[in-house]
């Protein structure tokens, strides 16, 4: 059970890091990696897993 809690804490964390990181970025720089605004949760989740 521990296990899971500390596994999911992780996740999250590479989630909330990714996705601040993606939302600090113009829209420029996103256009340059090829990744929408909208997208930025999908790639966000994506690391996360």
């Amino acid at each position: 059970m521990i296990d899971t809690v500390v596994r999911k804490y992780n996740n999250w964390k590479r989630f909330r890091q990714t996705y601040d990181e993606l939302s600090s970025l113009s829209n420029r720089e996103l256009t340059d990696l090829g990744i929408a605004r909208a997208d930025i949760v999908r790639f966000a989740r994506m690391t996360a897993k």
